[in-house]
């Protein structure tokens, strides 16, 4: 049954009702002139009471921060913060003052006069704050309670902070109360005798007013009350909301249980809201906002004890070429078990207080602490055991999978002292492990740093070359090995910077892969060579040379490569059949199918494709069955070795007998004496380059240096 409501409403309209003939019985008596004039002086005069006070209180505020402000200027900057300390404390422990804060130009707290100072640096957030910060002279506001005065602090026109003087109110106000009551009683022992009736019904009035007062307090304000601390508490961070226990049936009853449910409600979503927030979806380990949360208090307390901390940076070696292969649920599975045996490892060898984070992508971070003298070989016996483990092969999709990982070390406090500074250097020594040939680890040097930082430039200079002039190609001949004819050039690029000269091409093309220009300078040479190519006469013998580009990994997976070789040769006018691409054998056999496609396509439009660097993939001759290609180029490091390695030549004749085979030309670089002419010549390879034959020469030389062959006729 529900219960009858007297609601919130009701209850108002019937005490008003009571107190509206009350004040109509008093108003009635106190008609009398007497009674009003007196009313007028006491208010007049209270005015003049609160006006004294306030005035004092403005007055001696502004006299104390005006003169702590001349006082600041000159510690606060040169920034000594104790003898802002000091000069805070003594004006902060006047009666008068409540509080004394001191803050630099953006509004971040300096100093409170405090010994700890538990807010440096943070911006404040108080209600008064901003109207602080903007003060450009002296200004005053008001709380309830506090009467703060602001004032910015200056070094001629430059503004280095500002001051915040907080005066208490508090002891005004009850100087103000007791001056008021004073005058009251006053006024009230002149007019006793004629007043005494009036103040009979004035106690009764008085009562009345206690009693509808106490019955508001209970019912209304202390709910009210309750309902404002608690919205204060949750506005804080602190969820914690008691349930109200009431069985009042109005609409304060049912708002207080509602505020309840709604309280607990927050709790819960702030505790899943944290649990999304600091913690990596995918593995259940801290994030990297987590991470460095947790960094910066493992900092303050290693600078306090002076312990040594070590962060380990980790990066799956080759991690892209799982999801590409294999798909984004496959990396999945191999990150959780990396995860798991990062964990593992760290359970072992990294201590008690070691923490294991997720970075995002393939990278982890983890950090250890120690006594200086023990945090380094911790770290190498930690990162010894990852590279090892992580080393092992994982069963991914039934298939098995070698990756491995490359790890930077980085010391706290010998490489840095601050967060952001320990996860530079992380990285940085991580990037060396790879370049040192990936599954190993590396710790932080500033040799190192700079060794980035040198890349980085090269990097940034090597963005507009191309625009600037600087890059340009030079062709290197390619002769049919029969006749010693020039058949064909191959397109090298090379960078002439003005101020550090030639760049090696083993540098910056390495840059501009690992950076992804390469896919935007790629084009850019075909286009080039394949306009240069259309401008050539032909070779003593009437044939058109035909120019060989090389291809990089980034633009065979881009997958737009088909696209882009049939544009140029339509703008170029250049012949399908006058194109040679040149791709890696390791980038085509990182993912056959891909490349078996674009292959088709590229040999639909007419366009030859030669294997690069063929025979340093140790991937035989199984795979030309599976990738259609028009030719292969044999190493030069098998070349070399022709005269004096039997098993080079012996790998050698097999890849040009198994060539013919199969139909594909056989291209040997590298030729740099004319004993490895003869060796290659008797074995009926196809094609030769090199040194002996002729060096790379720019488009102007090869057309002179094919004016000048003679015609075999």
């Amino acid at each position: 049954m529900k219960r009858p409501r007297f609601g919130l409403q009701a209850r108002f309209l019937c005490v008003a009702a009571g107190a509206v003939l009350v004040v109509i019985a008093i108003v009635a008596v106190l008609l009398a002139r007497q009674a009003a004039a007196q009313r007028e002086l006491l208010q007049a005069s209270s005015s003049v009471v609160s006006q004294v006070f306030d005035d004092s209180v403005r007055e001696q505020g502004t006299s104390l921060a005006t003169s702590l402000a001349d006082a600041l200027v000159n510690p606060l900057y040169f920034s000594d913060l104790d003898a802002i300390g000091a000069l805070v404390r003594s004006t902060a422990s006047q009666k008068s003052v409540s509080y004394v804060l001191v803050h630099d130009a953006e509004g971040r707290l300096i100093h409170d006069g405090s010994v700890e100072v538990a807010g440096y640096g943070r911006q404040m957030q108080d209600p008064l704050a901003q109207g602080a910060i903007n003060a450009e002279q002296l200004r005053m506001q008001e709380s309830p309670m506090v009467l703060e005065v602001d004032l910015p602090l200056r070094i001629g026109e430059q503004r280095i902070g500002g001051l915040r003087l907080g005066m208490d109110l508090a002891p005004v106000r009850a100087q103000e109360a007791e001056a008021k009551a004073a005058l009251e009683q006053r006024m009230g022992l002149a007019n006793r005798r004629q007043l005494a009736w009036v103040i009979l019904m004035m106690v009764a009035l008085v009562g009345l007013a206690c009693l509808v007062a106490l019955y508001v307090q209970r019912t209304l304000v202390q709910p009210v009350r309750w309902l404002g601390a608690t919205a204060r508490r949750i506005e804080a961070g602190d969820y914690q909301v008691e349930q109200q226990d009431t069985r009042r049936g109005d609409e304060i009853g049912e708002l207080l249980r509602t505020f309840g449910r709604m309280g607990q409600s927050i709790a819960r979503h702030d505790r899943e809201v944290r649990q999304m927030a600091y913690t990596d979806s995918l593995t259940g380990l801290t994030n990297r906002l987590a991470f460095r949360e947790a960094l910066d208090h493992r900092l303050l307390g290693a600078r306090a004890s002076g312990q040594g901390l070590a962060l380990l940076f980790i990066d799956i070696d080759e991690f892209k070429r799982v999801n590409d292969t294999l798909g984004h649920e496959a990396g999945d599975d191999a990150l959780l078990q990396f995860a798991q045996r990062i964990a593992a490892a760290v359970g072992q060898d990294g201590g008690d207080d070691a923490l294991l984070a997720r970075f995002g992508g393939d990278e982890f971070v983890i950090l250890i602490g120690n006594d200086a003298g023990r945090v380094e070989n911790m770290a190498t016996a930690l990162a010894k055991r990852l590279v090892a483990d992580l080393g092992s092969p994982l069963q991914v999709q039934e298939r098995e999978i070698f990756l491995g990982s490359s790890i930077g070390i980085t010391l706290f406090p010998e490489d840095a002292t601050d967060a952001t500074g320990l996860l530079k250097n992380g990285d940085i020594a991580m990037y060396q492990a790879k370049l040192a040939g990936k599954s190993c680890f590396r710790y932080y040097s500033r040799a190192l740093d700079h060794a980035v930082e040198r890349r980085l430039h090269l990097e940034q200079e090597l963005r507009g070359a191309w625009e600037r002039g600087e890059l340009h190609l030079v062709y290197q001949p390619i002769f049919r090995t029969l006749d010693r004819m020039l058949i064909g050039v191959e397109a090298l690029l090379r960078w002439q910077h003005p101020v550090l000269g030639a760049i090696p091409p083993s540098m910056f093309i390495d840059i501009a892969e690992q950076s992804g220009l390469i896919q935007t300078l790629g084009p850019k040479v075909l286009h080039a060579a394949c306009l240069r190519a259309r401008q050539w006469p032909c070779n003593g013998a009437g044939e058109e040379l035909f120019v060989s580009v090389n291809v990089s990994p980034r633009q065979l997976r881009s997958g737009d490569l088909a696209a882009a070789v049939e544009q140029c040769l339509h703008v170029s006018g250049l012949a399908a059949s006058r194109l040679h691409l040149e791709l890696t054998e390791t980038a085509v056999i990182s993912d056959e199918m891909l490349a078996a496609s674009l292959l088709e396509k590229l040999h639909r439009t007419g366009v030859k494709v030669w294997l690069d660097d063929f025979g340093t993939g140790f991937s035989g001759l199984s795979h030309l069955r599976q990738v259609p290609v028009d030719g292969v180029k044999i190493d030069k490091s098998f070349v070399a070795d022709l005269q004096r390695d039997p098993d080079d030549l012996a790998l050698t004749s097999a890849i040009i007998a198994m060539a013919h085979a199969l139909g594909i030309t056989v291209v040997a670089e590298g030729i740099e004496h004319q004993a490895q002419f003869d060796l290659l010549n008797e074995r009926g390879c196809d094609l030769v380059q090199g040194y002996w034959l002729a060096r790379p020469l720019d488009s102007d030389d090869l057309v002179r240096l094919l004016d000048a062959a003679p015609n075999p006729a």
